[in-house]
């Protein structure tokens, strides 16, 4: 497995300022995101969940999974959440040729509408984000980064130790990463309704982005 900061370093953040990394720390609002769906059980799960707390936020999909789940993948947009490009295959961007990275983004802008996209792992190279736009056909096309890292992917993570992460990094404008995957289940199941609690209660605004 990849080594991962659970909070992401400023360093990063100015190294890459073309990337979205944060948002603004303005009306106490957080941005929760969840990758690698839909999956047939578990995104329905989240949805229940978010709207439980009347919470918003914003599913990077895998066009593959879209192209398997198109019904769930239009419950997301249905409950007012928003969506975004996250290749159609899982691609690593450090691992391939920029046209058939390019090509994956193409192909799942077929499926998602969205001038958002997140690179899988966080990898992507210069060549490949300077050619987002274009394969999103999108002039204000965005790649949205994050700075906490719930770790709900890690077998060797608890449920109670990725909420407690989740919720000690999280500030006013943080992104948040959780994903709706299987690989996850466990320890999302077990962490999500916590941290909501915990954001209801510090009073946060859970929003997602306009898919204007």
């Amino acid at each position: 497995m990849h080594r991962f900061f659970l909070k992401t370093p400023g360093l990063f953040r100015r190294l890459f300022p073309g990337y979205v990394w944060r948002m603004p720390a303005t009306e106490h609002a957080v941005y929760l995101t969840f990758d690698d769906g839909p999956h047939p059980e578990v995104t329905p799960w989240v949805l229940d969940q978010l709207q439980a707390y009347e919470a918003k936020a914003t599913f990077f999909c895998i066009g593959h999974n879209v192209a398997l789940y198109p019904q769930i993948y239009e419950r997301i947009l249905a409950e007012g959440h928003s969506v975004g490009n996250h290749t159609y295959n899982h691609l690593n961007g450090w691992k391939a040729e920029t046209e058939v990275y390019l090509e994956e983004v193409r192909a799942t802008a077929a499926l998602v509408s969205s001038r958002l996209f997140r690179p899988p792992y966080g990898r992507i190279r210069g060549a490949q984000a300077e050619g987002i736009s274009s394969a999103l056909d999108r002039a204000d096309a965005q790649i949205i980064m994050w700075d906490v890292l719930s770790a709900d992917f890690d077998r060797s993570f608890t449920p109670a130790r990725c909420a407690r992460t989740v919720i000690r990094h999280t500030e006013p404008g943080s992104i948040i990463v959780f994903h709706d995957s299987e690989k996850a289940r466990v320890n999302l199941e077990g962490a999500l309704p916590r941290v909501l609690e915990a954001f209801r209660e510090r009073a946060y605004v859970l929003r997602a982005w306009s898919q204007a």
